[in-house]
């Protein structure tokens, strides 16, 4: 879907470059906004770095002076009692956990008196496992950096480089134990890795952001494609991380889909909702887009083709009006 997405923005560049933001935020379909970004880094993150762009800390200052002009930055408080704001308001979530939350942007937050929400995957808390996604991009780094593993990784399946990593890449959650068999054929130690380059936020950290203000909720237990599960496990996998919260006493009103809620049906929403009568809404990551099961909401991804806040913002806000003129504006669930 990014991927599609991206091309569908470079397309609409000559139309961004011509109108302001100003003008094209009169098209705005809604007046509060929920953004998604994953990580913030001026460092080569080789276990994210295959998966999306992400921005350097220099581009998400300028990502957030754009933001802070044109909109007004909520809480979670402020967000449920839909609190009346001069301009629109936004809503900054980061999903994954990643330990960059905590030692880069929880600084930037506090020094300018932002609120963010972050969604994490209670199996990866404290580095006691490499999700299987993060292992795939370690995996291509490691094999890009190496001669030696290059070799080796051409004489065990007789591809070009670049073959190998798009199978890679492309390994499936049902199929993740093959990341496992690569590592142990390359001899890569994901655990090593995850001592000496610690991946995700540790519990005692999410218990200090927690007390600086933060939100903490839940990304699902660990991280699948939920059109991949049958409901029943897409139930298990959500309530399952959704206890953690309780337990931990962080948000458990609130959950966002690992990936996308593509083709996630009414049933699964029906059933969250009655077994967890706190929650108040789920949130998928369609961009502006309306959805059908009202409470279920659609943030904007900020990581698409690295594109600065403002011209994705632009972007998202003419593909709208596109997908509006085809009645494709909705997402209709069965």
């Amino acid at each position: 879907m990014m991927r599609f997405k991206s091309k569908i923005f470079r397309i609409f560049n000559p139309v961004t470059q011509i109108f302001s933001f100003e003008k094209l935020s009169g098209l705005l379909p809604f007046d509060d906004f929920i953004l998604v970004y994953h990580l913030v880094s001026d460092e080569d993150v080789k276990h994210v770095k295959h998966l999306f762009p992400y921005r350097s800390v220099k581009q998400f200052e300028k990502d957030l002076d754009f933001l802070s002009n044109h909109f007004e930055f909520v809480n979670w408080e402020d967000y449920l009692s839909q609190k009346k704001t001069s301009k629109p308001s936004i809503l900054l979530t980061f999903d994954d956990g990643y330990s960059e939350f905590y030692d880069v942007i929880s600084p930037i937050f506090l020094r300018k008196g932002i609120f963010a929400i972050n969604y994490i995957n209670p199996k990866f808390i404290d580095n006691k496992e490499m999700m299987w996604r993060n292992k795939a991009s370690l995996l291509v780094s490691k094999i890009n950096e190496s001669d030696k593993l290059k070799e080796k990784m051409f004489r065990w399946t007789k591809d070009e480089l670049k073959h190998n990593f798009s199978s890679i890449l492309n390994i499936s959650f049902d199929n993740r134990n093959q990341l496992d068999d690569i590592a142990d054929y390359l001899d890569i130690d994901y655990d090593q890795y995850l001592k000496t380059n610690p991946v995700y936020i540790t519990l005692e950290q999410l218990k200090k952001l927690k007390n600086d203000g933060f939100g903490i909720a839940s990304h699902g237990w660990d991280h699948p494609f939920y059109n991949q599960l049958s409901v029943e496990n897409q139930l298990e996998n959500t309530q399952k991380a959704l206890d953690y919260m309780a337990e931990n006493q962080f948000y458990n009103d609130s959950f966002a889909f690992p990936f996308t809620d593509h083709l996630v049906t009414n049933h699964f929403f029906d059933s969250i909702f009655l077994r967890n009568p706190a929650l108040k809404f789920t949130f998928g990551a369609a961009g502006i887009k309306k959805d059908s099961y009202s409470r279920n909401i659609q943030r904007v991804p900020m990581e698409i083709g690295n594109y600065p806040a403002q011209k994705l913002l632009k972007n998202e806000i003419i593909y709208y009006q596109f997908l509006k003129l085809l009645h494709k504006n909705i997402i209709n669930r069965s």
